[in-house]
């Protein structure tokens, strides 16, 4: 489905698919559980998902002859870390805008984690006192015309990369690995889990999977708290890049997202969130964060315990990165 796409390298090639054995037999249900560990897909700055769709964007920034990449997310976003880290490897200037999506007031929130790992790599970062949204900021788009009014070139990736028009691909690339994976084990994932925020990854592989008929089985577990607006989002991404791809027809009912786990706030871990990412931790040695996957986390266990999942069932968890994040949450995690 890529074949006429442009990629260029960022990644060390397909990504570990191992069994969470301890997981699997804690929970006890006959549900298979594994990890696609895409948190271990690059040598770029503890990699990620974001990796993945940059693959696909990168070549059409080099084509602009844009010399400075301009992105957004949250103080912790894990997607901005990884466009300094290309801009880094690209040899490009980086500009960042960090709002404050999450309301959470950790000490050292803005000063370690990917922050720390951003203002490392080089990159002009501007600190903007502005709340959750994943819609197109203000403060973004004036950035984009700061670089221009200071003779820049600059190179606009939204947040999370989502909704640029190749930001859909990555994750059809995934679908893909994965069907090659299969065959390599002998065995079909029946549910993959991915969390869901600004909606690229999920787009990806309701495509990707949909070659395979296996669409309604990509269960996204919301963490943005504004599911309406999310949906909206993974529904209109999937549509495009099915386009894009010459993949079929995607609908509303294509698109499953599950409400339950992403409160209080975007980026602030719940009592059962915390304990998920401990539990995982614990039994599998497997870090995951309090933004994304540490929700991901809590909502594939809460399923396998409701039964959710058939008897017999093999769920691939779609680990999409972001551990550094935990250092913004010390005080959380002040014991273990």
């Amino acid at each position: 489905m890529l074949s006429k796409f442009e990629r260029y390298p960022l990644t060390f090639g397909p990504t570990p698919i191992e069994k969470l054995s301890r997981l699997t037999k804690y929970l006890g249900r006959d549900v298979e559980i594994f990890a696609k560990r895409e948190d271990c897909n690059s040598g770029l700055a503890f990699g990620g998902n974001k990796l993945r769709k940059l693959e696909y964007i990168v070549p059409d920034a080099i084509a602009s002859n844009a010399d400075t990449l301009v992105s957004i997310g949250g103080v912790q976003s894990n997607h901005t870390r990884m466009v300094a880290a290309v801009a880094a490897k690209l040899g490009m200037k980086c500009r960042l805008i960090q709002e404050s999506w999450v309301p959470h007031e950790d000490a050292v929130y803005d000063r370690v984690g990917n922050i720390m790992l951003s203002r490392i790599m080089g990159a002009d970062i501007q600190l903007v006192d502005e709340s959750f949204d994943i819609g197109i900021r203000d403060s973004w788009v004036a950035a984009l015309e700061d670089v221009k009014a200071k003779g820049g070139k600059p190179y606009a990736i939204p947040a999370g990369a989502s909704v640029h028009k190749f930001g859909g691909l990555g994750y059809v690339g995934f679908a893909e690995e994965v069907r090659m994976q299969e065959k390599q084990m002998g065995m079909k994932f029946d549910f993959i889990i991915v969390c869901t925020v600004t909606g690229s990854t999920h787009a990806g592989m309701v495509v990707g999977f949909g070659a395979d008929g296996r669409e309604r089985q990509v269960i996204g577990i919301d963490a943005s708290y504004t599911p309406a607006q999310t949906k909206a989002q993974v529904l209109d991404i999937a549509q495009k890049t099915s386009a894009l791809v010459g993949g079929k027809a995607v609908t509303a009912d294509d698109i499953i997202l599950l409400e339950d786990y992403a409160y209080p706030a975007y980026g602030v871990p719940s009592k059962e969130t915390v304990q998920a990412i401990r539990l995982s931790a614990q039994l599998e040695g497997m870090m995951t964060d309090p933004v994304y996957e540490g929700k991901s986390m809590q909502g594939m266990i809460d399923l396998v315990q409701k039964g959710f999942f058939p008897r017999g069932s093999k769920v691939l968890y779609a680990h999409l990165g972001g551990a550094p994040a935990l250092n913004g949450y010390s005080y959380t995690f002040r014991n273990g």
